[in-house]
């Protein structure tokens, strides 16, 4: 069992809202909205409008209905959801995790976001649950 906070990351919120999540997810994230420590940050709206982009010009990513902003409006409306902005600390902190660790923003960004929390980023994401298993920021697989 996670304690404590977690922080959603994107595709996470996109699967949550999708209906896509498996049930060890869907009961995962249940638990930490009633406890309300069920996070999502700006950055994931920042993601969304660049999915929503590439969706609208011909790619293979999702299209965010009936647009990118009332999509993520809506996702943190749900019970028990809070949403988180993006700081300058966390902007800052970004550039300076701990190394090895690729050069994606956003996923730098979400780091920087739950180490700032002190959550536990819930992901599929690889490149970040091998980060975790070095011990730069808690991770859970969903």
């Amino acid at each position: 069992m996670i304690d404590g906070p977690l922080l959603l990351d994107t595709h996470v919120l996109v699967w949550v809202q999708e209906g896509l999540l498996n049930e060890q997810g869907v009961d995962l994230i249940g638990k930490a909205a009633l406890r309300e420590e069920l996070f999502v940050s700006t950055v994931s709206a920042w993601e969304i409008g660049l999915l929503h982009r590439r969706a609208i010009r011909g790619g293979h990513a999702p299209a965010f209905a009936p647009d990118p902003k009332a999509w993520f409006a809506r996702a943190v409306s749900a019970p028990g959801i809070q949403e988180t902005p993006m700081t300058a600390d966390i902007a800052v902190d970004s550039s300076l995790l701990p190394e090895p660790l690729h050069g994606d923003p956003g996923d730098r960004l979400l780091i920087a976001t739950a180490r700032h929390l002190g959550a536990t980023l819930v992901t599929r994401d690889r490149a970040i649950l091998d980060y975790s298993a070095l011990g730069h920021v808690r991770a859970v697989p969903c």
